[in-house]
C-alpha cells in the first residue's frame, strides 16, 4: 500500500476509533503532503511523501527542544506524541556505526581528502540516505572523517 493511502486509512482508524492526538498528527501530515503536491504540481510518489514527513519530524524535534526550554511539559508531551505517530510512517533509521560506513564509501567513491572536499560527499550522501537517517548527524559524521583525513 502506497504511503498516502495508508495515511487515509489511519486517519480513518483514528477518526472511528476517537484518537484525536493521532487524527491531529495525521491530518497535519496529509495537509503537508497535500500542499507539497500543490507545490509541485503532481502528485508525489513515496520518496516525496517521505521527504515531507521528514521535514515534519524534522519540525516536532525543534519544537520538543523549544518548548523544553520554555518550560512547557504539556506542549512538549504533544509534540512528542505526534512525533511518534509520525516516525512510524518513516523508514528505519540507520545506526550511526551505519551512517560512518556509507559516509565512509561515499568518501572513497568521491575521492575526498579533507574537510575541503565535503561540497562533493555531501549531495551523494545525503541522497543516498535520504528518510534514513537525520542531516545533522550525517553532517557530523562527514567532518569527523574528512577531519581524519
Amino acid at each position: 500500500m502506497a504511503l498516502k493511502e495508508q495515511l487515509a486509512e489511519d486517519l480513518k482508524t483514528a477518526l472511528k476509533a476517537g484518537d484525536e492526538r493521532r487524527k491531529s498528527a495525521i491530518r497535519m501530515a496529509t495537509a503537508a503532503v497535500r500542499n507539497a503536491e500543490i507545490a509541485a504540481g503532481a502528485p508525489l510518489d513515496d520518496a516525496g511523501v517521505i521527504s515531507v514527513l521528514t521535514k515534519e519530524v524534522r519540525q516536532r524535534r525543534e519544537s520538543i527542544e523549544e518548548f523544553k526550554k520554555g518550560n512547557r511539559p504539556d506542549l512538549v508531551q504533544k509534540e512528542e506524541e505526534e512525533l511518534a505517530f509520525l516516525l512510524a510512517y518513516m523508514p528505519q533509521q540507520l545506526s550511526r556505526e551505519e551512517i560512518v560506513s556509507a559516509a565512509k564509501e561515499v568518501i572513497a567513491q568521491v575521492g575526498a581528502r579533507g574537510p575541503a572536499d565535503k561540497g562533493k560527499v555531501m549531495p551523494v550522501i545525503i541522497e543516498r540516505l535520504r528518510g534514513r537517517a537525520d542531516g545533522r548527524e550525517i553532517n557530523q559524521v562527514v567532518t569527523e572523517l574528512l577531519a581524519q583525513g
